[in-house]
């Protein structure tokens, strides 16, 4: 068991790190993956673990505490609606832009399939040039299954058919029931960690930004602040995405609804 001392100390250092504030329900969720971690110490009790975590203040051992605390499964082409609107914008677009011109960012890109989703769509319009996919991610180790680019088959259960087998490979001997993302297309998608909540990475700027299933994590002055940060990221005519259970139309921020969970500044 984990106690609510010990549930308040993790989650105020993990709000420190991340910005994001885990409520008093999420203690059975914190306690299942720290257990995890004491364990790979050798140790039994989950208290002992953090009071040895806050002593110590072990840099190492926090990341893989902030990389437990924010891994959140996902799947390609979740919310497909914004997938159909980003063929018809492609569709709309002429394909004369120079090489690496159209740039898309994923901003909390987890372990890769949002970013990948949207490199299947831009190959299929782009071909292999004239385009780049940035993902970026708080977690280490999600930045680094991403790279990766190998995951359990029935994560792309949403995935189109023709979209699978041209940009998919399928898993063989130990990967088995797994897939890989297709080596020309993971080289025009770039991962790196980015804590939006901190000053952002040089990554350029950006035709669209992905920022989907992250600001519900915020209260309304962190959300403000995430927006108005990856904001500066857009270039002037780009569109913001969102999660469809998320709305910045109360954050006093200058931006036009252009479609559901889509945005442009105003």
């Amino acid at each position: 068991m984990l106690s609510k001392n010990s549930f308040q100390a993790v989650t105020t250092m993990f709000r420190q790190v991340s910005g994001i504030q885990l409520s008093d329900a999420k203690q059975a969720l914190v306690a299942g993956r720290l257990q995890k971690l004491a364990q790979a110490r050798g140790m039994r009790d989950v208290d002992a673990y953090v009071d040895l975590l806050m002593r110590e203040g072990d840099a190492q051992e926090m990341v893989k505490v902030v990389d437990k605390l924010t891994t959140n499964e996902t799947y390609f082409f979740r919310e497909p609606q914004h997938f159909d609107h980003l063929r018809r914008l492609l569709s709309e677009r002429r394909a004369s832009a120079a090489a690496g011109d159209f740039r898309v960012w994923s901003a909390a890109s987890s372990s890769g399939e949002e970013a990948y989703s949207i490199a299947m769509v831009l190959g299929e319009h782009f071909g292999l040039k004239g385009w780049q996919v940035v993902g970026t991610d708080l977690s280490t180790a999600m930045v680094d299954t991403a790279r990766r680019g190998l995951y359990p088959i029935e994560r792309a259960r949403l995935t189109p058919t023709p979209l699978l087998k041209r940009w998919c490979l399928k898993g063989q001997g130990d990967n088995l029931g797994k897939l890989m993302v297709a080596p020309e297309l993971r080289q025009l998608v770039r991962f790196e960690c980015a804590n939006l909540t901190r000053t952002l990475p040089e990554i350029g700027q950006f035709d669209l930004v992905f920022l989907r299933n992250v600001l519900i994590y915020f209260d309304n002055p962190g959300k403000a602040d995430i927006v108005k940060r990856v904001l500066t990221r857009l270039k002037p005519a780009g569109l913001l995405f969102t999660g469809h259970a998320e709305s910045i139309a109360n954050l006093g921020i200058p931006t036009v609804g252009v479609a559901p969970a889509v945005y442009r500044h105003a």
